[in-house]
């Protein structure tokens, strides 16, 4: 029996076309609830500050950075959503004299412009970000060489090779979308083989990095975020990681400060993940099959699915 179709889009799959006991059963979750679906392997960490969250986060880089030496080269694959962790990488690099010469960077996503990645010129363009947020502010003696800056191109070839190129990724960072996507692994348009169900599970972790059509929700959302609410000057494509580089991460963690996903959002994906539920209509929950992951909350950002009228 084909699904409901999508409250939001009806020519997409998304997270409107799951059962509405799913759905119900998100809603009703507390802040507490969220740390009772911790299991091995789905990780939840809840801080009380926003201090502490974009530290933590930051931290992350270090720790694994710290591990990276010349017979084992280490790194981090990084979002631009959240950003407010990337100065304080760069600080904390250059407070510790860390030396990143072994150390390396994979940007999860980039921009895509009639074929093209966008260049580092684009106002919107997250390795722009990546570099003035955090590369940039590293004194020059302790940068990791800039071949060791791997950022995906709409020419993936080399940027895939880099994953399996001896060079371990100890963790990869990112935030969720409104739409419940980490990176632009979005869900697909409802057409084709999908028109009635989403691709299953093991069709969608074998995607790798790619170019993506990006969901009208996440469109809009990145316009909230980061244009001030101009639609017309995001772009409807991107580069993105896929399963494929996520499943080689050794650990994915995931950021949710209350700035991008919304309180129903980080409550879904976190009992989607913990009940093992996964479901192409909302990536996220794929990393139900991943070994090792991380949720972090700020307790600020939780909020609560009640009604309130504004």
């Amino acid at each position: 029996m084909p699904r409901v179709p999508s409250s939001i889009a009806p020519d997409w799959w998304d997270y409107t076309t799951l059962d509405r006991d799913i759905l119900a059963d998100a809603a009703r979750l507390t802040a507490a609830d969220l740390q009772q679906l911790a299991r091995p392997g789905f990780r939840v960490v809840i801080y009380d500050t926003l201090e502490e969250f974009y530290l933590a986060e930051a931290l992350e880089y270090i720790t694994a950075w710290r591990q990276a030496t010349a017979d084992a080269p280490a790194g981090v694959c990084g979002p631009i959503g959240p950003t407010e962790q990337l100065p304080l990488v760069a600080q904390l690099v250059n407070a510790l004299d860390l030396s990143l010469a072994h150390a390396h960077f994979w940007g999860m996503d980039e921009w895509v412009i009639e074929g093209r990645t966008v260049a580092p010129t684009h106002p919107l363009s997250f390795e722009k970000a990546d570099r003035e947020l955090c590369f940039n502010r590293i004194r020059p003696e302790l940068r990791m060489p800039d071949a060791s800056l791997h950022f995906p191109k709409a020419e993936s070839t080399e940027f895939q090779r880099s994953w399996d190129a001896g060079f371990r990724c100890a963790v990869m960072q990112g935030g969720q979308g409104d739409i419940k996507h980490w990176a632009f692994n979005d869900p697909p348009r409802r057409r084709g083989a999908y028109v009635d169900t989403p691709p299953s599970p093991a069709e969608y972790r074998q995607l790798a990095t790619r170019v993506v059509e990006l969901h009208p929700i996440t469109i809009a959302q990145n316009a909230r975020t980061s244009g001030g609410g101009n639609v017309t000057i995001v772009p409807t494509q991107a580069m993105t990681v896929g399963p494929v580089e996520t499943w080689k991460a050794e650990k994915v963690s995931i950021w949710h400060a209350g700035t991008h996903d919304n309180p129903f959002g980080q409550r879904l994906t976190t009992l989607m993940i913990s009940k093992r539920l996964a479901d192409s209509a909302v990536p996220m929950s794929l990393l139900a099959d991943h070994p090792n992951v991380q949720f972090n909350f700020y307790r600020g950002g939780i909020g609560t699915c009640d009604v309130e009228m504004h």
